[in-house]
C-alpha cells in the first residue's frame, strides 16, 4: 500500500515535474508480481525491504538502494487475547505472517535474538496482510502482522485488539537503530543513462516526506481519492507515529551503516548465505 499512496502523493503534488522527471505508475496486483517487474526492467524504481532488495541484488538484478523511505514502526503485530502481551506468548500458539516479504525476515531475526525459534516455537500461517488480519478477525490465529495504513484500520475496526510488536521497537531493541521497512532503489542502467537520476529522486520522496508530515489532510485526501483509503486512516497511520517517512542518502555513512547492517543481521540469520558487494549501496 505505501509504494502507492507515496507515488500517488508524488504526482498530484507534481514533484516530480519540479525535481525535472516524468513519473509514470505502475501498479501491481501482489508483491512477487512487483518485484519481478523490477528484476526484469519492467520498471527502472521501486521502494521495497532492504533485505529483499539485497536477495534480488544477489541473484543477478542491476540494482543501486539510493535512500531511505519507511522505517520499521509501520509494522506490527495485533493479538486479541489479552494474556498475549509479547513474542514470547506466542510460543506454542500461531502467527499470520507473509513469509515472503521483508518483514517476516525482521520478526525472525528479532525472535532468533531473543531465543525464540519462529516457525518451530511459534507455529506460522503463511497469509498476506489482509488475509492475516482476516484471519485473526475469524480467531483461527492467536496474532497476525499487518503495516500501515492497515495497521490504523484494523486499530479501529477493533479498538479490543492490541500491539504485541513494533518493528522499530523490537529493532531499536536489538541493534539501537529503527531500521527500515522500505528504501528507495534504482536499476543501475537507468543511473548509468541519467546520472543525476537518484539526486533528482531523492529530492522529489523528500517533498512527498514533507507533504507526510506537515499537509497531513492533504496527503490524506489524496489518498482517499487515488486509492479509496477510508477518511482519517491515513493521518491516523501518521498521528499513531507509525507511519514514519524519513527519506536520507543511501551514501552517508550513518545511513549506509543502518542499511547494511539489516542485511548482516539477515546473512546471520541465514537468510542469505553472504553479504552482497557495497556497490548494492549508491554512491555518487
Amino acid at each position: 500500500m505505501f509504494n502507492p499512496i507515496v507515488w500517488n502523493i508524488m504526482k498530484a503534488r507534481g514533484f516530480d515535474a519540479k525535481h525535472g522527471f516524468e513519473l509514470d505508475i505502475h501498479p501491481y496486483p501482489s508483491i512477487s508480481a512487483f518485484y519481478a517487474a523490477f528484476a526484469t526492467g519492467e520498471t527502472d524504481v521501486l521502494i521495497g525491504g532492504p533485505t529483499i532488495l539485497q536477495k534480488l541484488y544477489q541473484e543477478g538484478v542491476p540494482l543501486r538502494i539510493i535512500g531511505t523511505g519507511f522505517t520499521l514502526a509501520d509494522l506490527v503485530i495485533f493479538a486479541k487475547d489479552e494474556s498475549i502481551k509479547s513474542l514470547a506468548d506466542l510460543k506454542g500458539k500461531q502467527l499470520a505472517i507473509d513469509m515472503g516479504g521483508s518483514q517476516f525476515q525482521v520478526v525472525k531475526i528479532y525472535c532468533a535474538e531473543k531465543g525464540i525459534d519462529l516457525g518451530k516455537d511459534i507455529t506460522v500461517v503463511n497469509a498476506n496482510f489482509g488475509v492475516a488480519r482476516a484471519q485473526l478477525e475469524a480467531a483461527r490465529v492467536d496474532a497476525a502482522l499487518v503495516i500501515e495504513p492497515l495497521a490504523s484500520i484494523s486499530a479501529k475496526q477493533h479498538p479490543d485488539w492490541h500491539v504485541i510488536f513494533n518493528g522499530a521497537e523490537g529493532w531499536k531493541e536489538i541493534t539501537g537503530e529503527s531500521g527500515w521497512e522500505i528504501v528507495p532503489a534504482m536499476r543501475a542502467d537507468l543511473i548509468q543513462k541519467y546520472p543525476e537520476a537518484p539526486k533528482m529522486l531523492l529530492a522529489a520522496l523528500a517533498d512527498v516526506a514533507m507533504v507526510f508530515e506537515k499537509e497531513t489532510a492533504d496527503a490524506d485526501k489524496i489518498a482517499n481519492e487515488t486509492l479509496k483509503l477510508p477518511p482519517g486512516i491515513f493521518t491516523a497511520a501518521v498521528e499513531s507515529k507509525r507511519l514514519q517517512m524519513i527519506v536520507k542518502p543511501a551514501w552517508e555513512p550513518a545511513t549506509r551503516k543502518s542499511i547494511t547492517d539489516m542485511m548482516e543481521r539477515a546473512v546471520k540469520a541465514g537468510f542469505y548465505p553472504k553479504m552482497p558487494d557495497e556497490k548494492i549501496i549508491y554512491a555518487p
